[in-house]
């Protein structure tokens, strides 16, 4: 539990203190950043750029498409089985209707559901979570809501602090804000705090959905290995690197956004190889991406739901993303998504960490 509780302290110090220390010393003003509810807008984000646009395009088809071919290499050699088939439960078609009526509800504007009208989000998302869950205990008899009980409603309170840290480095590069309703700070904090609760049960759902597909659980336990000949010296770099751009987050935040979804994941995974620990990456040197793949494929997934049930809302977000903000997928520019994929791995990275913890305070 030390080692745990020194990850963590680590981890939020550096996410909290970094980008406040690079603002100040650049000497803006740090009153802005702690303005709650957050909603003056002093962040001018530069225009779209094609040549931007291309090299961020170039650079997400380099790193993806190496996967993609090689999964469907290992796929094709794969003899695909039928899973048995189970009832779907009662509870996961409560889901589906509960879900379906808070959709309708979400886009539409009743004046007689005026009063409930901004509250759209959690109905969804709890729906979302319940047929996720259901969809897990039909393919494999077992879901995490019936029986890892106490880790999923642990999950609730840990993905809304887990998202707090996000909308804190978002003071610094402003990305995306809310529209549509105004509240006082209280209102504000626990309408938010409830809707953030939500994440990662949904994230790590899906997750646990996709990895235990059959042809995804024999076509990535044998893919290709990817090791590091210098783990630690690596390590030190990544959290030399990632220390810096999160100091320097909120000077240049034209040109170190995407830092705000990839510096968490790097400080983690670094603290645990310097401590010599597993960590979300260490199956890719055996060759098993099965967690890395899923986990991403996941919040991508996730990430679909939330920005098309976002479009239609009273109670939204938008974007405002420099040199790319332009090919829209609902409010999202369409190379925004990429930054799911990190934030897939963040989340199976925090669900690693609680379980940890839960281990940890059981009695032997």
């Amino acid at each position: 539990m030390r080692r745990l509780s020194f990850k963590f302290f680590i981890l939020a110090a550096m996410l909290l203190g970094l980008p406040m220390l690079g603002i100040l010393l650049a000497g803006h003003p740090m009153a802005r950043y702690l303005e709650f509810p957050p909603e003056s807008r002093y962040v001018r984000h530069a225009p779209f750029s094609w040549v931007a646009f291309a090299l961020y395009t170039l650079f997400i088809v380099a790193v993806i498409t190496p996967l993609i071919l090689n999964a469907a290499k290992s796929f094709r050699q794969i003899k695909i089985e039928s899973s048995p088939t189970r009832p779907f439960p009662w509870w996961g078609w409560l889901g589906v209707v509960t879900g379906t009526v808070a959709w309708a509800l979400a886009w539409t504007r009743f004046p007689w559901f005026a009063r409930f009208q901004p509250h759209t989000f959690t109905p969804l998302w709890l729906s979302f979570v319940l047929v996720i869950n259901a969809l897990c205990h039909r393919q494999t008899g077992r879901c995490m809501m019936r029986h890892r009980t106490g880790f999923f409603l642990l999950l609730f309170p840990v993905s809304a602090g887990f998202w707090w840290f996000f909308e804190y480095l978002n003071r610094f590069v402003q990305n995306w804000s809310y529209t549509g309703v105004r509240y006082s700070s209280w209102a504000y904090f626990c309408y938010a705090t409830l809707s953030y609760s939500t994440v990662l049960p949904a994230v790590l759902g899906v997750q646990e959905l996709i990895q235990n597909v059959s042809w995804i659980r024999r076509g990535l336990n044998d893919f290709k290995p990817f090791g590091c000949a210098h783990p630690k010296i690596s390590a030190l770099a990544g959290l030399m690197i990632s220390g810096a751009g999160l100091a320097g987050i909120g000077v240049w935040p034209d040109y170190l956004f995407s830092l705000l979804w990839i510096s968490p994941l790097i400080i983690i995974v670094s603290l645990q190889v310097l401590m010599e620990e597993g960590h979300v990456l260490s199956d890719m040197t055996h060759g098993n991406w099965r967690l890395i793949i899923s986990s991403a494929a996941a919040a991508l997934f996730c990430g679909a739901f939330w920005e098309m049930w976002n479009h239609y809302s009273l109670a939204r977000w938008e974007y405002s993303v420099p040199f790319v903000d332009r090919f829209k997928i609902f409010e999202m520019p369409i190379l925004g998504y990429a930054g799911y994929l990190p934030f897939g791995l963040e989340c199976a990275v925090i669900g690693q960490l609680l379980e940890q913890a839960m281990k940890c305070d059981t009695p032997v």
